[in-house]
């Protein structure tokens, strides 16, 4: 399959007067629609209009509790994102399991549930996916209106016609997801690559690039890595919607065999496959689990259960020491694999860095989005290897979701849908 196979996609983006309204109250809410004819600088009549037409959608809401001191003239009720009323739904479809979330309209994820595949055929996946969004939704959206269902994934995703064009991990090819969760869900469905969509998640709740108008680069690493890129708030899709594909991007010190039939694949070198076979080659977990490993690091994993190590000795006493001294080895090796993880990804970054010169470069992935030490590594292998001359320690940043990339991934794929023409989506 060639990029070339594919029609062009069109671009969907226009200006929309809505949008810039909706926005202006995302970003600065509880605000005065006077206040919002000048953040979205339209004229106060335009905002009369719009407020009115959000208000009936249920969009926003009215907040008289956030108005200031009684004054002369007419008060101001200041205006706010609706959060209780209307939701959309996140979907993620990773390798190993599946990620089902209800978001409110603030990205905030309300619950969430991660299953593993049976089956990894597209059939199997969309099918058990179709049936856990409506137990989310019987089970904690009774009263809010769906706005959408999000889907993020990894490998090519066709956004502008909701295909994954190829997920060479899956074994998936040309499947239109999008098309067949709608039919399966009654929801309108939209699609996209995992950094893509967290690359909007980011510009709309997150603290990394949220006020950045200028350029930012997004790198999500899991069992895929891909790359996102934006410039004057508008993400990169690439005229077939094939941007931000770097899992065969050679990098120095990888020596992994790809399936590419290479080495030195970043994707190969650096996947939670790899890290996790490795971790229980090393005797650290007892499962094949991204989790598992992140437990042993943070020092609550199987490999330093200190209750089983140390039950041998009297009182817990030598035993206990033991199983201590065993805990603290196997989490110094977790850590360890984890930070050689964030120095090939950092080899990456710096890549990207001196190719794209963002203001800011938002990297996910687990280790530097929950181990402090990583997030370090990271930024002084992109210091070391970069020649930019950027200021690592203010560009370069972990995502903003760390306990909840995957949730969010998906539902940013409708919000943003919903941000971009809200009287449209609702």
């Amino acid at each position: 399959m060639m990029r070339r196979d594919l029609p062009v996609a069109e671009s969907r983006r226009t200006r929309d007067s809505a949008a810039a309204v909706l926005r202006a109250i995302l970003d600065h809410g509880p605000i005065a629609r006077s206040s919002v004819a000048r953040a979205s600088r339209l004229s106060a009549a335009s905002v009369t209009g719009i407020v009115s037409s959000l208000l009936e959608a249920g969009l926003v809401r009215e907040v008289p509790e956030a108005a200031g001191p009684p004054g002369n003239g007419r008060p101001h009720v200041p205006l706010d994102i609706e959060l209780e009323t209307v939701a959309v739904i996140g979907a993620h479809i990773a390798v190993p399991r599946t990620t089902v979330a209800l978001l409110d309209l603030r990205g905030r994820v309300l619950a969430q549930r991660q299953d593993p595949h049976g089956a990894r055929d597209p059939r199997s996946v969309l099918t058990a996916l179709a049936a856990r969004v409506d137990d989310l939704r019987r089970e904690h959206a009774a009263g809010r209106a769906i706005l959408g269902l999000g889907l993020a994934t990894g490998g090519w995703v066709d956004a502008a016609n909701g295909t994954v064009v190829d997920h060479n991990i899956l074994g998936w090819q040309h499947v239109p997801v999008a098309a067949v969760l709608s039919r399966a869900t009654g929801l309108p469905v939209y699609a996209d690559s995992n950094s893509r969509a967290l690359m909007r998640a980011e510009q709309l709740f997150g603290g990394a690039t949220r006020q950045v108008r200028g350029s930012a680069v997004h790198l999500f690493v899991g069992n895929v890595v891909d790359v996102a890129f934006a410039t004057d708030g508008a993400v990169h899709q690439g005229p077939r919607s094939a941007a931000g594909a770097v899992a065969h991007l050679p990098v120095e010190g990888c020596a992994e065999l790809c399936a590419c039939g290479r080495t030195g694949c970043l994707q190969a070198a650096v996947s939670e496959r790899t890290l996790v076979r490795r971790a229980r080659a090393a005797g650290l977990i007892d499962r094949l689990e991204l989790r598992a490993l992140i437990d042993v690091a943070q020092g609550r994993g199987p490999a330093g259960s200190e209750g089983r190590a140390g039950s041998g000795g009297p009182a817990g006493g030598e035993g206990r020491a033991g199983g201590e001294g065993r805990a603290g080895s196997a989490r110094a090796a977790a850590l360890a694999l984890f930070e050689e993880r964030a120095r090939l990804v950092g080899r990456a970054a710096a890549l990207l860095l001196d190719l794209f010169d963002p203001e800011v470069l938002v990297v996910a992935e687990a280790g530097v989005n929950r181990l402090d030490p990583c997030l370090a590594v990271l930024r002084a292998e992109i210091a070391d290897r970069s020649a930019a001359g950027a200021d690592v320690a203010r560009v370069v940043r972990r995502s903003s979701f760390p306990a909840d990339v995957l949730a969010v991934a998906g539902g940013a794929v409708a919000l943003d849908r919903v941000y971009a023409e809200p009287l449209a989506a609702r």
